[in-house]
């Protein structure tokens, strides 16, 4: 009998969802590189606009923690809000409603927290989980890089934004592609992420 084939988590348009979670203002002086995290997320989401990549956004007990910030342009998004420790209940309509729906793209704060608990929920429902690791990060390092390893465990893809939004166009010749040029063609902000990952073989 033939092994099963692993996923190779193919991304496309059509079967694909990102989803930008809790970038609000109260995290902005405790979570590191929250300008480098907010700025990638914001290439994502400028390139699933142009792609027509359905986005969805939340915000964590938004009355304390305050609103979405605005560098992450996502106005034209109306905000999901939640208390759980998981997008997944609050988008669950969302999700429902989209039967083709394969992949989501994952960006966000904390990684230990409302990440992880995402991935997990879901990958429990059957989708590739694609995290997104320059669009997210958390208040520790340790807890960033062992929650990214925890997601890599449970099957979850560990991508990078500019890596994504490649496997989105597919192809040069795409309508789009100049459009999508503009937004990689500067490299994304350094989040720290190469000294998270030195060393770390036991990990990676």
């Amino acid at each position: 009998m033939a092994a099963a084939r692993p996923a190779l988590g193919r991304v496309l348009p059509g079967s694909s969802i990102l989803f930008l979670c809790d970038m609000q203002e109260k995290f902005r002086h405790s979570i590191a590189y929250f300008p480098e995290i907010v700025a990638v997320a914001a290439r994502m989401l400028r390139a699933s606009q142009l792609l027509e990549v359905p986005a969805v956004l939340t915000e964590q007990y938004p009355q304390g923690l305050g609103p979405t910030v605005p560098e992450l342009g996502g106005e034209g998004l109306q905000a999901l809000s939640k208390t759980c420790f998981s997008m997944v209940p609050a988008v669950q309509q969302e999700l429902d409603s989209r039967p083709q729906l394969r992949s989501v793209l994952l960006c966000g704060i904390e990684a230990q927290a409302c990440i992880l608990n995402t991935a997990l929920d879901l990958l429990d429902r059957g989708l590739e989980v694609h995290v997104v690791v320059d669009a997210c990060s958390s208040r520790s390092q340790v807890d960033r890089l062992v929650a990214l390893a925890r997601m890599r465990q449970s099957g979850a893809f560990l991508s990078t934004s500019e890596g994504l939004i490649l496997q989105l166009v597919g192809d040069a010749s795409h309508p789009r592609f100049k459009e999508i040029q503009k937004i990689i063609k500067e490299p994304a902000p350094d989040s720290g992420l190469l000294d998270l990952f030195q060393g770390q073989k036991p990990l990676f």
